[in-house]
């Protein structure tokens, strides 16, 4: 492993030598943070999994033995974690990065958490004169391991500039959303939109099907009228018409159930404490719930449908 002198990003500009930290080594984390490491990047991880510790060793990192010593080592962390409670816990409390890390040191948070755990450890960072980001991603592991990553990026202007270029090694569309808080508003935002309209196109297929029409002749159709979404021609959720879609490989994840009802449930969250109205909103993640509890949790979040048909 070689570390970051004379270091570029992908626009071609100069990257300073920092040392990174990583904290949360799993099926997203690890390869994000293996990508940073082939950039030329000193990567220093820590997981509470030993398994995940031992990927990142296998691929050659170097692990960590404590969130303290990666706060005090590293220039820059990075942190991929479950919720809003783990971020607030390894940022805030005792034995924490804040009381461990040295003054400027650059935080991104790309964990998916509610809006208010996100906002409320960014203004501890400025507290204690440090910079940070909530970069949330879309893309799945295949886009984590590939570096095409979406970000969506809440944070001060100064603090993004910052982070934006290894948020260019392990992404391809990096967007700078606003203030504090606002990527994961636009996660929770996006992710709403994405499973609704899974449950409307599975619903179509399912009806499809009572009604006698082949599903190839369906997706023929729709992808090229006016029920045309990325839940149909990029993410189709039944066998056939889309090779690449999960529902070929025996809804296999992608993108978990399980996840695409903690994000679903994010976004209920955040409507309830905005007052917006989201009667789809709530009737997705009710149906994920549902569907979860069944025990479809680990399957794609696309094998809707199979709950959808009762199969």
């Amino acid at each position: 492993m070689r570390k970051a002198t004379g270091l570029r990003d992908k626009s071609g500009g100069v990257i300073m030598t920092k040392k990174i930290g990583f904290i949360g080594l799993g099926n997203m984390g690890g390869p994000m943070a293996v990508n940073l490491m082939k950039a030329g990047h000193d990567v220093l991880g820590f997981d509470l999994s030993e398994g995940a510790l031992a990927a990142f060793e296998d691929a050659g990192g170097a692990c960590a033995k404590s969130v303290p010593e990666i706060a005090a080592a590293c220039d820059v962390i990075v942190t991929m974690l479950p919720a809003g409670a783990h971020v607030r816990k390894v940022y805030m409390d005792e034995g924490g990065i804040f009381e461990n890390a040295k003054p400027g040191t650059l935080m991104i948070d790309s964990s998916t958490i509610d809006v208010d755990s996100a906002r409320a450890v960014a203004a501890a960072a400025t507290e204690q004169d440090m910079l940070m980001v909530d970069a949330p991603v879309s893309g799945g592991v295949g886009g984590a391991t590939a570096g095409t990553l979406t970000f969506m990026v809440g944070g001060p202007a100064a603090a993004y500039e910052q982070a934006r270029p290894y948020l260019d090694i392990m992404g391809k569309t990096i967007v700078h959303a606003g203030d504090s808080g606002t990527g994961q508003a636009a996660k929770i935002c996006n992710n709403m939109v994405l499973g609704i309209s899974m449950i409307a196109v599975s619903e179509a297929f399912v009806l499809a099907e009572r009604l006698g029409l082949d599903a190839q002749k369906l997706f023929d159709i729709s992808s090229t009228a006016s029920g045309q979404c990325w839940a149909l021609t990029s993410y189709c959720p039944v066998p056939g018409p889309l090779p690449s879609s999960p529902a070929n490989r025996d809804y296999q994840p992608g993108f978990a159930a399980a996840m695409m009802l903690k994000d679903l449930k994010l976004a209920q969250e955040a409507a309830s404490t905005s007052g917006a109205s989201t009667p789809l909103g709530a009737e997705a993640s009710a149906l994920y719930n549902m569907f979860c509890n069944s025990g479809g949790g680990a399957l794609d979040f696309s094998a809707i449908v199979k709950y959808l048909r009762g199969s």
